[in-house]
């Protein structure tokens, strides 16, 4: 059992999921930028993502990125009726495979990282992501990305639900309204796992670091 940050988010026992940073979810030019979605949490939390990514790479926790894209061959008649719902207007879908929207916003995995394509929410449906984990031992999972209350929060659920500790970092994760990312925080940490800063975790790999 893991009881302490330092355990939770050591390079022994954690992985760093990054989720969704995609020009399409975050760059202020991307699909939801244009349909006016307020950008400015994302745009604010990258920075910070992208210190935290360079430090766990420090501390030899391995990073996985995670990255969606969208296709007519594996958009479901739900999900195509949701699509409709909210974007009515939507011409062309985003994030298909190849486009400037499905590359990377401000972060990008070096050679040798883990990189899993999903097509839904969850980082865990129908991927390759816990076989990944469960190869190289992962037990905790510091959950990062976009959006907060939507793909970082399914996917954190659904690690939780296969036995993965979660750690949420609540500083680099971000949605289009505070108020969103406030509720999915709430619930993290009374059901699901631990919602700590990057400052938090940063702090717990230098105090590994030490003899």
């Amino acid at each position: 059992m893991l009881l302490t940050l330092e355990e939770k988010v050591g390079p022994k026992n954690a992985a760093l999921l990054v989720v969704d940073m995609q020009n399409d979810f975050c760059h202020p030019e991307g699909s939801l930028a244009r349909r006016g979605r307020d950008m400015t949490l994302g745009l604010q939390m990258a920075p910070r993502l992208a210190k935290l990514i360079e430090e766990a790479r420090q501390a030899k926790v391995p990073v996985v990125f995670i990255r969606q894209t969208l296709s007519e061959s594996t958009t479901s008649p739900a999900s195509r009726e949701r699509r409709l719902k909210r974007m009515p207007d939507e011409v062309e879908l985003p994030l298909q495979e190849g486009s400037w929207g499905a590359e990377y916003y401000e972060v990008a995995p070096q050679p040798g990282e883990c990189v899993v394509t999903k097509h839904r929410y969850s980082a865990f449906i129908d991927t390759n992501l816990d076989l990944i984990l469960r190869s190289q031992g992962i037990k905790s999972l510091i959950m990062t990305g976009v959006a907060t209350n939507v793909c970082v929060e399914s996917t954190a659920r659904d690690g939780f639900m296969k036995d993965y500790y979660v750690v949420f970092v609540s500083d680099c994760t971000a949605t289009e309204r505070i108020e969103g990312h406030e509720a999915t925080l709430r619930t993290m940490g009374v059901f699901f796992g631990v919602v700590v800063t990057s400052s938090e975790v940063i702090d717990a790999w230098g105090r590994a670091k030490q003899p």
